[in-house]
């Protein structure tokens, strides 16, 4: 791949000149793979008189040895003029915003080869108000200036087409080998221009593996309140790409070190002040972060290849593993001896995860799921000690309800002990409860239990007009279900008629 006029990146020893030469080879092979329909895009903007450049992250993906079918073009066209040049190139294409200059164009699949997608955006210059991270466009007359407005230098690189031009003016190639995070522009004006690319940075710590460049870093520590002019979808949509990174553990941990999470999710900071009451790990922070990790490796499957019961990655137990223990904080209490006691705090655990999670924007389902696995994180634990009844692990189930799947990995993941004999214990406690989970089910349908008698049969059998004693009736039939497993229809509606008749004989006229 040739490259610019623009200068080198920095080479200060051999280590960093074989990475970047590792890095154009890898380059060169992903995007001889894009280069026929590219090329040809390039060739086709260039005979109308204008410039078009591959630009942003399917760039930084291709020296990462990634491709990627969904293409983003800078080009000196205007929208009109580009959206000319796609009406003849693509099979299909559309306004996604004229006014910010980005028109896109699908071309469909040729030869075996998938279907393109792009987006064009003309070369753009644009201003900032304080008030909003929305910009005033001003469209611009250079490529270059076009990538200083970009979040960072690994995604200011780009390749002019069709000659295969590699184009890089802020060393984004070799921060890109340094794996170091570093903006085009001071980090001061870039997050103050837009205060979500401070979230982008975390994001792109936990998706890439990146470290923070020290000025970049600092800036954030000073700017985290500027989020607050960010909508609260766009910074949920941010912490959902981080969560849902291969290991989000350091996304996480650059929110927490830089400030950005006081004021996106304060509850996860909050949990370095209590201190674990088995003094097993430096802070419940730090278990948490562990219960994470322990539960992305009981992922099942992927979602491009989904097997198993809970495909990773799964973004409600990977939420439910971060904010399980939330509600310690506010639960804490010294006993006498020196202990600590966190008493009920997953109820107060899963309220706090709740109304965190309708601020953040997400969606009821995810809100429900994620507060009631931090309502039950703890129901397993006595298990090994008491010995359950049969009665407790129907309750068990269907508590869980759709979420027992999930639920099992939590409980699993919460055990970070550092006492082998202790885990092993745990472990073997869970393994014969699943078992047990297993035998029910076989002889039982658990994953709808339902009273023996449906609400019909308990009208007809009572004499019953549809009301409040109908319910009062199926509920106590299902706490009879529960505790003593499936009835025969007879014998279940002879333990209504025997109930029923002892609740009105204690009515009052």
């Amino acid at each position: 791949m040739p490259t610019s006029s623009a200068t080198p990146p920095p080479a200060p020893g051999a280590g960093a000149s074989d990475a970047l030469a590792a890095l154009r080879r890898r380059a060169l092979t992903v995007i001889a793979e894009l280069a026929p329909a590219a090329i040809e895009l390039g060739e086709a903007f260039a005979a109308a008189g204008h410039e078009l450049a591959l630009v942003g992250g399917p760039v930084r993906d291709a020296f990462l040895g990634r491709a990627s079918q969904d293409l983003d073009f800078a080009t000196s066209a205007s929208p009109d003029q580009t959206q000319a040049v796609l009406a003849v190139w693509g099979d299909a294409h559309w306004d996604i915003g004229r006014e910010f200059g980005t028109i896109g164009a699908r071309r469909f699949a040729r030869g075996g080869a998938p279907d393109v997608v792009v987006e064009v955006t003309t070369y753009r210059t644009d201003e900032y108000d304080r008030t909003s991270r929305k910009p005033v466009v001003a469209f611009g007359d250079s490529l270059e200036g076009d990538l200083s407005r970009r979040d960072f230098t690994v995604n200011a690189m780009a390749v002019r087409l069709p000659a295969l031009t590699f184009v890089d003016p802020f060393d984004g190639l070799a921060d890109l080998a340094r794996g170091v995070l570093r903006t085009p522009v001071t980090a001061e004006q870039s997050f103050d221009d837009d205060p979500l690319r401070m979230m982008r940075a975390a994001r792109f710590v936990a998706q890439l593996g990146f470290t923070l460049h020290d000025d970049v870093r600092t800036a954030i520590e000073r700017m985290a309140d500027r989020l607050s002019i960010v909508s609260a979808e766009r910074v949920r949509d941010e912490i959902v790409k981080l969560m849902l990174a291969p290991d989000p553990r350091p996304g996480l941990t650059a929110l927490v070190d830089t400030g950005l999470a006081d004021v996106v999710l304060p509850e996860l900071p909050a949990l370095r002040l209590e201190i674990d009451e088995h003094h097993r790990h430096k802070d419940v922070y730090q278990h948490s972060l562990t219960v994470l990790a322990q539960a992305i490796d009981l992922e099942t499957g992927t979602h491009e290849r989904p097997t198993g019961p809970v495909p990773g990655p799964d973004l409600v137990l990977r939420l439910a593993a971060l904010l399980h223990d939330i509600g310690k904080p506010a639960t804490r209490r010294f006993e006498a001896g020196g202990g600590v006691s966190f008493h009920h705090h997953e109820v107060v655990g899963a309220k706090m995860a709740a109304r965190r999670l309708k601020a953040l924007r997400f969606d009821k389902e995810t809100v429900q799921a994620v507060a009631r696995l931090t309502e039950l994180h703890l129901r397993f634990h006595g298990y090994g000690e008491s010995g359950w009844t049969d009665s407790a692990v129907r309750r068990y189930v269907t508590d869980a309800g759709p979420l027992l799947e999930r639920l099992h990995r939590l409980t699993r993941s919460d055990c970070t002990t550092r006492n082998r004999r202790k885990a092993e214990r745990l472990s073997f406690a869970y393994d014969d409860l699943e078992r047990r989970i297993a035998e029910l089910r076989e002889r039982e349908e658990l994953a709808a239990i339902r009273p023996d008698l449906d609400g019909e049969q308990i009208m007809a059998v009572l004499g019953l007009r549809p009301g409040r004693e109908v319910g009062e009736a199926y509920r106590w039939l299902l706490e009879l279900r529960m505790e003593h497993g499936p009835q025969d229809p007879a014998d279940a509606e002879r333990a209504l008629r025997e109930w029923w008749a002892q609740r009105t004989a204690g009515t009052p006229e």
